[in-house]
């Protein structure tokens, strides 16, 4: 059962539509960050599915709202970077993530926009198959024999996990009768038996035991030495392929058989379906087959069979059109609330954690819980409303625990006939547990932030963890464990970003306290680290904009500011200039398309010339030079142009012409004005075309349009 503790959209005004967007903008890129950068999730795969699935209502029923906001939503983010200690794989074709559906009317729905997107109105086949938990992995075959094996990382690049893969006796070393380039994708798995014994071993040997199956395959496909993997019963299915010098088949179903007669392992479950209805027969059957199929699944994914179909569907930035994963209930248990630990993170979110006597929850056991925010803690919403019944949370309670993946849990209900009665209400706090300064919340925020800033030491630790990241700095050899221990070292601290960069120079100077003598390290790695970060001081401009880890300021707004602005002086002279909120060059930066007024306002509170944390980021500055960020990719004809579509397209539907323009780097406008470059108009064009005419925008119709793209 999942619980709805969110308010009805259909009864918002869009100031809290607003608010609430940017407020769940920050916690699914958080989220992210915490899950895919820094193996320290918190939140359940089920938490995290809502929050992601709140932005899409809130977008849907405003749909100006991302661009009023002028922010790109992270429901177009995939997976992580690649980790330290690995080779990189770039990706031919980009390994992408999937959209998830949890109740059968989301099913139909995705059958219905799939009809609705190619103007299709005739039969329409699905495969579907089983949802196996456990670690994708791409093999790219050249002539017929294995060249290298990645995993997905962060869609683009993976890690080199080549001489590990070929351990695994599922995965063929040489294929005959391949085109002569395949690359197969699908997922490494550990069964429930092998799972079993390895952990039976380990126990017997007094080694450490592995929590589930993914995480002992994963565990066991990512180690540096590849002996272990190969000690290990690791398995794999196929069920997708990247980069080919040849079609497979005409349709996903004869693909899987085709990888099936090469030699892979595909699953027996993956079945033809001739509309919804079958695929939730499908998926229900495999549901009462789950507990004895011998390996973990966490659901059904379905497929448009047709290959044709699924090329003219495409993509979205980070799911196909064609695809969905449709996700098993979560699963629960109950236990004892011991205490409610507050954390403090990088941008000042008090973040309660629930403390639990431990407790198996499938196969899991888990000791910790999130507990969202103080509304969640006090049975309310945001707005007041009540959520599980109005129950608070008190420590002593017994609650439910609710899990829908192998990360941490969130607690979704009370027990209150087994509450002592000398249970107080948890008073949640209105200072910060580490610094003391006042902790705010504001308007339409569901989050108390501390307001201490750079005084507080654990939004100062977190912001430096953050500056080290691999989408930030990527420093090898300067993770989180040794930015937590530098931070608080009194002979060679690092407490702010620029310290970092005088790190050797005070080692050189110090006459007895030399890092090569601490714990951990040796001259060896002191040496590696010393070069790694001078290898850090020419740096990209919008992974130094990503870097300072400004509220609201992602991965995607940094490029943006990048790319507009070009270079550090440029873009900080600008927000010197808008530290009122007003002036052109406060209406320059709100006007980049995916920079709105709530970015520009972080990025100016943060770094005008008045706040104490510019003087810092001034000093950094010293030991930087900036590089300009790469330039887009020219080789389309309308890359970086603006069009606008208008009238009656009738070779393809809207939806489909506009995704085709944005993959090709086109930016679809909805109105014609001066910065339009090409207005595609077909029958019935009104006033836009009036309007291109008056502006002297460039019209072409429809066939002209397709030859000018490539058909």
């Amino acid at each position: 059962m999942r619980e709805k503790v969110v308010p009805s959209v259909a009864a918002m005004t869009e100031p809290e539509a607003v608010a609430e967007w940017a407020d769940l903008v920050h916690q699914v890129l958080d989220a992210n960050t915490a899950y895919h950068r820094d193996d320290a999730p918190v939140l359940s795969d089920a938490e995290y599915d809502r929050l992601k699935r709140r932005l899409a209502e809130l977008e849907a029923a405003f749909p100006g709202i991302e661009r009023a906001m002028k922010m790109t939503s992270p429901t177009k983010l995939v997976g992580a970077a690649p980790a330290d200690g690995f080779g990189k794989i770039a990706h031919r074709v980009r390994m992408l993530s999937l959209e998830n559906a949890f109740a059968a009317e989301e099913v139909t729905d995705f059958d219905d926009r799939v009809r609705k997107f190619l103007g299709h109105t005739g039969g329409l086949s699905y495969t579907a198959e089983p949802k196996i938990d456990g670690l994708s992995l791409s093999l790219r075959y050249e002539g017929g024999d294995l060249i290298h094996a990645a995993t997905r990382g962060d869609g683009e690049v993976g890690e080199n996990v080549t001489i590990n893969a070929l351990t695994i006796a599922d995965i063929p070393q040489a294929l005959t009768s391949a085109p002569d380039v395949l690359e197969v994708r699908g997922e490494v798995y550990m069964s429930h038996a092998d799972f079993a014994a390895l952990n039976a071993r380990a126990t017997a040997a007094g080694d450490k035991t592995f929590a589930n199956p993914r995480n002992a395959a994963a565990g066991s496909l990512r180690q540096l030495d590849a002996s272990v993997t190969a000690s290990r019963p690791l398995r794999f299915f196929a069920y997708a392929w990247g980069d080919l010098s040849a079609p497979l088949a005409s349709t996903q179903f004869e693909a899987i058989q085709h990888l099936r007669a090469l030699g892979f392992q595909t699953n027996p479950l993956t079945v033809l379906c001739d509309g919804p209805e079958a695929m939730l027969a499908h998926y229900r059957q495999i549901e009462t087959q789950r507990a004895t199929l011998g390996y973990d699944i966490d659901g059904v994914v379905y497929k448009v069979n047709d290959l044709t179909l699924q090329a003219r569907l495409g993509f979205r930035s980070s799911t196909p059109r064609w695809a969905i994963a449709h996700k098993f209930p979560a699963e629960l248990a109950w236990t004892e609330l011991l205490g409610i630990d507050i954390q403090v993170g990088r941008t000042g979110a008090l973040s309660p954690v629930a403390r639990l006597k431990p407790v198996t929850v499938g196969g899991v056991v888990v000791s910790n819980a999130t507990l969202h925010n103080e509304d969640y803690i006090a049975g309310r919403d945001s707005k007041g409303e009540d959520i599980r019944g109005g129950k608070d949370i008190r420590v002593g309670d017994w609650v439910q625990v609710y899990r829908a993946g192998d990360v941490i849990p969130k607690v979704a209900d009370v027990d209150l006939t087994r509450r002592d009665p000398a249970a107080e209400p948890f008073v949640f706090p209105q200072r910060c547990p580490e610094c003391g300064s006042e902790a705010h919340r504001e308007e339409g925020d569901s989050v108390r932030r501390c307001t201490g800033g750079l005084i507080c030491p654990a939004q100062a630790v977190e912001r430096l963890k953050h500056f080290v990241s691999r989408s930030a700095f990527d420093i090898e050899g300067l993770g989180a464990k040794q930015v937590e221990m530098f931070f608080r070292d009194a002979t060679l601290p690092v407490k702010t970003p620029a310290d970092v960069f005088t790190l050797a120079a005070r080692d050189a100077a110090s006459p007895l306290q030399k890092l090569k003598n601490w714990d951990g390290f040796g001259e060896t790695s002191v040496t590696k680290l010393f070069a790694a970060i001078e290898a850090k001081r020419s740096i990209p401009l919008d992974r130094l904009i990503f870097s300072l880890g400004i509220r609201h300021i992602g991965e995607t707004s940094s490029t943006l500011l990048a790319r507009h602005y070009g270079g550090w002086d440029r873009l900080i002279k600008t927000i010197d200039a808008s530290h009122n909120y007003t002036g052109p060059e406060w209406e320059e930066l709100t006007a980049i398309d995916g920079i709105g007024e709530v970015s520009a306002r972080a990025l100016v509170d943060a770094l005008h010339s008045y706040n104490a944390e510019r003087a810092e980021v001034d000093r950094l500055m010293k030991f930087l030079t900036i590089l300009p960020i790469k330039a887009a990719a020219t080789e389309s004809p309308v890359a970086g142009k603006t069009v606008v579509f208008t009238g009656t397209l009738e070779k393809m539907t809207r939806a489909e012409a506009k995704a085709r323009a944005e993959a090709l780097g086109a930016k679809v406008a909805g109105s014609v004005s001066a910065k339009t470059d090409l207005l595609i108009a077909g029958p019935g064009a009104g006033s836009k075309a009036k309007d291109a005419e008056r502006l002297g925008v460039r019209m072409i119709d429809e066939d002209a349009w397709l030859a000018l793209i490539g058909g």
